[in-house]
């Protein structure tokens, strides 16, 4: 049976959200792109007063990567990574990877944010898996339009047991690890024996915290 070691990315892998820095990556990239701007904000705030759900706010906001290639997109996400992405990653969690990797845990980043970009950090070697949320694209243009599910609270669970049934992988959860900054990732804490929450500013009776930089 295999160990896993899961890791949430915005504010548990990253010190800061990853969809805006995207956002602002592909501003200084493209100034015109700021035209999204009040309706991504509009849109966020809808969400949090919950009229709109998470699905519909984040194709709202995420409406600028409408008509980019796919061979055009790859080459600004590796760009992404290693202009920005790459710099607001915790050095603690890439030590915590290091250490569960060497012990002989698979590690795996599971994420609402988009798949797209996000894929970029197999760069750090010891990355097995990495699932986020899909966004479609037609004859070869990307879209606002998410395929599925956004992959948040029990989706990311229905997403891990997807792949670990296409893949046969058996998991001791019991001995399993989940790291998230969020109490929004309770499907998985607990899934596992071992769930830790990061940077969290109160006390939970049944998680530890730990603080990461």
């Amino acid at each position: 049976m295999e160990k896993l070691a899961i890791f949430d990315v915005d504010y548990t892998l990253t010190k800061r959200e990853t969809l805006m820095e995207f956002y602002a990556f592909m501003i200084k990239k493209s100034p015109w792109l700021v035209m999204h701007a009040p309706r991504a904000v509009i849109s966020a705030f809808l969400y949090m007063i919950k009229i709109l759900d998470s699905k519909t706010a984040k194709e709202n906001f995420i409406a600028f990567i409408g008509g980019i290639q796919e061979e055009r997109m790859q080459e600004l996400v590796e760009e992404f990574y290693e202009k920005r992405l790459s710099k607001i990653i915790y050095k603690d969690a890439i030590d915590m990877i290091k250490k569960l990797k060497a012990e002989g845990y698979k590690i795996y980043l599971i994420s609402a944010s988009a798949e797209f970009y996000l894929n970029e950090l197999y760069k750090i070697k010891e990355v097995d898996k990495i699932i986020g949320t899909v966004f479609t694209s037609l004859d070869g243009k990307y879209s606002r339009k998410i395929a599925g599910q956004n992959c948040k609270g029990e989706e990311k669970v229905r997403r891990l047991m997807k792949v670990l049934k296409e893949e046969n992988i058996e998991v001791d959860f019991k001995n399993s690890y989940m790291f998230s900054d969020s109490l929004a990732d309770l499907p998985l804490f607990n899934l596992v024996g071992k769930p830790y929450l990061i940077n969290y500013k109160k006390n939970h009776d049944k998680i530890e915290r730990l603080n990461w930089k």
